[in-house]
């Protein structure tokens, strides 16, 4: 059984950066495509990054693109999640997914394993 373990979510001010990180358990993170998305209150899930399995391909939403980073480490079965210059509409639960395909995916479909998120405010 794989789980998945977001941690790193809290309160910061616009302009701040945090580093959420998502642990695995379970299963090596080596031979999973893995990704991040977030839910703000009253809208649907969306996509935020993804990064292949093996190789450090990535994939972003065009809203994060150039202030957040996607990165794993194999050894740590982690994926973290690098944001800087964050905004108020950033604010939502980030969620963290996994699944056993070569990926990036950005659709949330694509994903088999999920963890159960870890909440970030973004304060003006």
């Amino acid at each position: 059984q794989v789980q998945l373990v977001e941690s790193g979510g809290r309160l910061v001010q616009a302009g701040g950066s945090l580093r959420l990180s998502c642990t695995v358990s379970g299963r090596t993170i080596s031979s999973y495509s893995m990704g991040w998305f977030r839910q703000a209150p009253g809208k649907e899930r969306e996509f935020v990054a993804a990064i292949r399995r093996n190789i450090d391909g990535t994939l972003y939403a065009d809203s994060v693109k150039g202030r957040f980073t996607i990165s794993r480490d194999n050894a740590k079965n982690t994926v973290y999640l690098d944001m800087i210059s964050l905004k108020p509409e950033d604010t939502a639960i980030y969620y963290c997914a996994a699944v056993s395909a070569p990926g990036p995916y950005s659709g949330a479909g694509a994903y088999a394993y999920w963890g159960r998120g870890t909440q970030v405010t973004v304060s003006s």
